[in-house]
């Protein structure tokens, strides 16, 4: 049905490339090859840039995380008329989301899968190291890795560049 389905990535701190670690549902049935191109997999991003960017509790995994969005201190919606900040690639996964459907709103012949490579190769690029994960042992400096060990791009999603991307797209 043409239907971009925008998924977090979990909160685990996790490598979900790793076959234990797998966070469903997912487009993949061996982990590492995708039969679906409408799904999209959301890390999150903090509030600081440079190497902690990647929010500590987000999942990652240059296979299957495709890209990062804000998740954390976001202010949202809970019962009772009411507003709290919450964190997560719950909320980071609607960030993406909301991008999605600026994109279509404006140009609704674009497909789910063109969508999804937009917000993925539109992105600003993450620092080039970057701490993935939470660090188990507080005593312990945690480990830098490059930022392409975090997901299939290395990016957070920017809707900026997105819709600059898609008007390019659109002339052609």
């Amino acid at each position: 049905k043409d239907v971009l389905i925008v998924h977090a990535a979990g909160n685990d701190g996790y490598n979900i490339d790793i076959e234990k670690n797998i966070n469903y549902p997912n487009d993949s049935e061996d982990n590492i090859k995708e039969f679906a191109d409408n799904l999209i997999t959301i890390g999150a991003i903090n509030k600081v840039y440079g190497e902690k960017v990647v929010a500590g509790f987000s999942n990652f995994g240059k296979i299957n995380v495709d890209v990062f969005a804000p998740g954390e201190e976001i202010y949202a919606t809970v019962p009772n008329n009411k507003y709290k900040y919450l964190q997560g690639t719950s909320m980071a996964a609607p960030n993406a989301a909301g991008v999605a459907a600026l994109i279509r709103s404006y140009y609704p012949k674009l497909t789910a899968p063109q969508v999804k490579h937009i917000l993925m190769n539109s992105g600003v690029l993450l620092p080039a190291m970057v701490i993935l994960g939470e660090n188990p042992n507080p005593e312990e400096k945690p480990v830098a890795v490059s930022s392409t060990e975090s997901s299939k791009t290395g990016r957070m999603v920017n809707a900026y560049n997105a819709l600059l991307i898609t008007k390019k797209m659109s002339k052609k």
